[in-house]
């Protein structure tokens, strides 16, 4: 097992759109996510790796190999999480909730409800209004 080098940075996020940029031994890859009417779509340098269809239910965690040989073996194996769900009621945005990008080592990128620090509880009452309510003090 060899110690690679990963970078991960969230390009793009909006209801039907991600796009994550990864540097992988100094090689670069796009990570693509699509929302259409009827299907959705991981694509990895352009090309098709999964797609989920129907209207409800769809497949949100995908499961990718980046750098295998032709027989699939090797390779950096990676866990592909987004909540498609607008967490705005508002309106005021067109955001996707929370996407994450993992690999065995940790999490490379997460935003939104699928970020790690969501689930830290507040240190004091200040932080806990800040985060359930977007006040500042």
């Amino acid at each position: 097992m060899q110690n690679r080098q990963i970078q991960a940075e969230l390009v793009r996020l909006t209801i039907r759109a991600i796009d994550i940029k990864l540097v992988i031994d100094g090689d670069m890859h796009i990570l693509q996510w699509r929302r259409r009417f009827l299907r959705d779509e991981v694509l990895v340098d352009g090309r098709r790796q999964h797609q989920t269809v129907g209207l409800f239910g769809k497949e949100k965690m995908f499961g990718l190999v980046f750098g295998a040989d032709e027989n699939g073996q090797g390779g950096e194996r990676m866990l592909f999480t987004v909540d498609p769900e607008d967490g705005d009621w508002s309106g005021m945005t067109d955001r996707a909730s929370g996407v994450r990008l993992e690999n065995a080592g940790g999490v490379l990128t997460a935003h939104g409800s699928l970020d790690p620090r969501n689930y830290e509880k507040p240190q004091n009452f200040n932080e806990f209004i800040r985060k359930h309510f977007g006040m500042e003090w």
